[in-house]
């Protein structure tokens, strides 16, 4: 019973002291331990195990045991004392809190001592400084008081003065006491309802008044309206006076500035009068050469006279600007008829020339008119139209000429003077226009004269096809034109010089482009391409010479350039024009014309090209195809197609190297005439023996090899050939041998034929059917029933577009025709 119970006792104590995990990990981390009596994992039996180890190692039990109970001692001995060291935890801990609980009852009592003594602070301060305020105001009332006074007595004193200095004209002194007499009023603003400050108030503005009158009338006498000027020259009481003006109401020193350049000009206008030799448009340096003396005699006698800021100077130019440009246009409206293109380019040349000489001398400060346009400096670029328009190219060109057809634009890049003389010229430009109109047609005509002089160009088939001179000269005297029109206007006259522009465009795709696309002796009015079929059974088929091949192609990029270029003109024209004449600017007619151009030239070297073929595929049909015997290398007729092909392609492909869009499209082109053509000649060849299909599914695959290579055939570079090209030759060619395949098929039993015919033809039809039949070789009676059976195999297309997609699923892919086309080559090769 004594052993149970201890059992029990241990198994109780055990559970007791089971910690969890983390109570036992934290453990080891506060009281790291190497003795194996403090882990958790305590065995008994391993721990005397190992202080034992062997049976000798027994001889030691007693001191072991002896360690182990003086361990056993110390452990009850801390135990102990940790025990008794916890029963009086209890106690200290609640002596602590009630002592702090009493320290916090003392700070709050303080505390509150301290709040109180502050608020009787704050009173105590606040009753002290009640009279300090009070003191203050008063200083600050008195010290106010003594400034008015002072100010008062300042105004009274300066407003005696002031009125005492202007009878006297002592102006100099005025200047200075006036603008400190307005001053000291402003400071009385809020007390002029009293009756002697309003008073003085008034006085200052009568002074005013009587000033603003006896400088404007010094100056009309010093500058009367009529008459000479005084001979002493400016004074320095008008200089003073300057001074007061630029004090006094801005309507004094307006009249002042208004009278005297009107004053100053009044001689001009004597000078040029409308009925004067002078005042005509040949003359028109006169009128500069002589504002620019009158700014020199001014500076010279009147330029210290007037305050600098006044910009005196300027405004006698800007006014003198206006008053010749309402002079001109009254003069060149009354002798409109005299006006040539010359005379007015000379004019406008001057005037710009002038505007810049402005622009380097005077900032346009003055100016008023917000409407005259700054001239933008384009970015660079390598086209004709987007060049750096501020070189000087136009004033050379007028100097190697040695006339003056081109007006000088100003150097300056930023002319807030540009169109303030020049403007009135606009109207005028209609002249300008004309004479455009009629160089143009000159050009144009000079360009069809020397086309026939020097004839087509030569062929080039080391570079690109050469792009004809006369079109970039085209465009460089339309990029000059241009430059013209837009210093003089960005109005009307644009719109008018770019109709002039389209009717030229044109002109010169139907002229020199156009009108010089070789013609074919079969037809005079124009090419088609069943005029290239009807040949006579053994002549000679026409084709274009080497030359003519280079012509054509040269013409092809020329149009090209021009259309590319075209549109880039549109472009400026629309930079140049003011923003409500953009939408009247299109050029897209003229692009369509370049565009049509194009077409034509590939047209016909796609002509030219397959009506060489012609008598080949002719040849081809007329052959005895159910007489061949066995299947051999190409036929000749091939051969002949190859040899043409290697003839023409790689002089246009030479000639076309700058524009290879256009390349691809002439070999797109080729490709969509010559494989149907190829077919129908194909549908011609009956009836045809089994050897017969076979040596004609060979050619037909020779020629889908010459297709596929025909961009780089020829060429030392092999390219690989569009997407767009190999994926027609691979459709139109298959589609000939799976005909071919068809026709090698034999005809019984009718059923497996007909579904045959259905599944490698996409495009299968009862009219497709009954031509390989005749194909074949077989009678009308045995044709009727096949047919029948064909529409009966046929599915039915549903409606809509969608019946088309259905059946050419059933086409099998191009991958899959072309191994059955090797399989078929092997076999050939076998039986050869």
């Amino acid at each position: 019973m004594m052993e149970e119970e201890e059992l029990e006792f241990v198994e109780e104590l055990e559970a007791v002291l089971q910690l969890t995990p983390d109570v036992q990990l934290a453990i080891e981390q506060v009281f790291p331990s190497q003795d194996p009596l403090d882990r958790a994992d305590f065995n008994a039996v391993e721990y005397i195990n190992t202080l034992f180890p062997t049976e000798q190692s027994l001889a030691n039990i007693d001191e072991v045991v002896n360690k182990i109970r003086l361990k056993i001692r110390r452990l009850d001995d801390n135990i102990r004392t940790v025990v008794r060291g916890q029963t009086n935890v209890g106690q200290d801990g609640r002596q602590a809190l009630e002592e702090a609980q009493k320290a916090i009852q003392q700070l709050f009592g303080k505390i509150k001592d301290i709040k109180d003594k502050a608020e009787k602070s704050e009173q105590m301060v606040k009753e002290i400084t009640r009279d300090i305020k009070q003191l203050d105001h008063a200083k600050r009332h008195l010290t106010t008081s003594i400034t008015t006074l002072n100010h008062l007595h300042m105004l009274a004193g300066g407003v005696d003065s002031l009125e005492a200095m202007t009878r006297r004209r002592q102006y100099g002194e005025v200047a200075n006491l006036l603008q400190g007499v307005m001053n000291v009023l402003e400071h009385f603003h809020k007390y002029m309802g009293i009756p002697q400050i309003r008073q003085l108030s008034e006085r200052v503005k009568a002074a005013q008044t009587e000033l603003g009158q006896q400088i404007l009338a010094d100056f009309e006498e010093a500058f009367p309206s009529q008459g000479t000027k005084r001979p002493g020259g400016p004074s320095n009481v008008l200089r003073d006076a300057c001074l007061v003006a630029n004090i006094l109401d801005p309507r004094i020193k307006q009249e002042i500035i208004k009278k005297f350049i009107k004053q100053h000009l009044s001689e001009y206008l004597v000078l040029f009068q409308e009925n004067q030799d002078v005042a005509w448009l040949d003359k028109i340096d006169r009128r500069y050469a002589w504002i620019k003396r009158q700014l020199v005699d001014y500076e010279e006698k009147y330029g210290r006279m007037f305050p600098r800021e006044w910009y005196m100077t300027e405004r006698i130019a800007v006014e003198f600007c206006h008053v010749t440009r309402t002079e001109l246009a009254k003069i060149m409206r009354t002798r409109a008829k005299e006006i040539e293109v010359k005379l007015l380019l000379f004019a406008i040349q001057r005037t710009t020339n002038f505007e810049g000489f402005l622009a380097k001398r005077f900032s346009g400060c003055t100016l008023t008119d917000g409407t005259l346009k700054k001239l933008e400096s384009p970015p660079p670029s390598t086209n004709p139209f987007l060049e750096d328009e501020s070189a000087p190219e136009m004033e050379e060109l007028a100097m190697e000429k040695g006339d003056l057809d081109q007006p000088k634009k100003p150097k300056a890049p930023d002319n807030p003077f540009h169109g303030i003389v020049s403007k009135c010229f606009e109207p005028h430009l209609y002249v300008y226009i004309e004479s455009q109109d009629k160089n143009l047609g000159e050009l144009i005509d000079r360009f069809v004269a020397d086309f026939k002089a020097q004839g087509p160009p030569k062929p080039n088939t080391d570079e690109g096809g050469a792009v004809l001179p006369s079109c970039a000269d085209l465009f460089v005297y339309y990029k000059k034109c241009m430059v013209q029109c837009s210093q003089l206007s960005t109005g009307e006259p644009m719109i008018a010089l770019t109709t002039i522009f389209q009717k030229y465009l044109r002109e010169y795709a139907w002229k020199i482009l156009s009108g010089n696309l070789p013609k074919t002796t079969s037809s005079s009015g124009g090419l088609t391409i069943s005029s290239l079929l009807k040949e006579k059974e053994g002549s000679e088929v026409a084709k274009f010479t080497l030359e003519e091949l280079c012509l054509i192609c040269s013409i092809l990029s020329t149009a090209e350039y021009c259309l590319a270029t075209t549109q880039q003109l549109e472009e400026k024209l629309k930079e140049k024009v003011d923003v409500s004449l953009i939408e009247r600017i299109n050029l897209t007619g003229e692009m369509d014309t370049f565009s049509t151009v194009i077409s034509s030239s590939i047209q016909l070297l796609v002509q030219d090209l397959d009506a060489a073929c012609d008598p080949a595929l002719t040849a081809m049909s007329k052959m005895q195809w159910q007489n061949v015997e066995h299947v051999g290398d190409q036929s000749p007729y091939v051969t002949s197609v190859i040899l043409h092909i290697k003839q023409n392609v790689p002089i246009i492909r030479d000639n076309l190297a700058s524009t290879r869009k256009y390349f691809t499209q002439f070999c797109i082109k080729f490709a969509n005439s010559f494989i149907p053509k190829f077919i129908t000649h194909l549908f011609k060849c009956k009836p045809i023996s089994m050897v017969g299909a076979e040596q004609l599914l060979l050619d037909t695959h020779s020629l889908k090899m010459v297709l596929l290579d025909l961009p780089s055939i020829g060429s030392q570079v092999v390219r690989k050939a569009p997407a767009s090209y190999t994926k027609i030759v691979v459709k139109g060619m298959t589609r000939a041998e799976m005909i071919l395949k068809v026709v090698m098929a034999p005809h019984e039993p009718l059923v497996v034929f007909v579904d045959n015919y259905i599944k490698l033809l996409t495009d299968c039809n009862t009219e497709t059917f009954q031509k390989i039949l005749d194909m074949k070789g077989l009678k009308r009676s045995e044709q009727s029933s096949m047919l029948e059976l064909l529409r009966q195999r046929l599915p039915t297309p549903p409606s809509g577009p969608e019946g088309s997609s259905s059946l050419s699923l059933l086409a099998p892919t191009p991958e899959q025709e072309s191994s059955r086309i090797r399989k078929l080559e092997k076999l050939i090769k076998k039986r050869l």
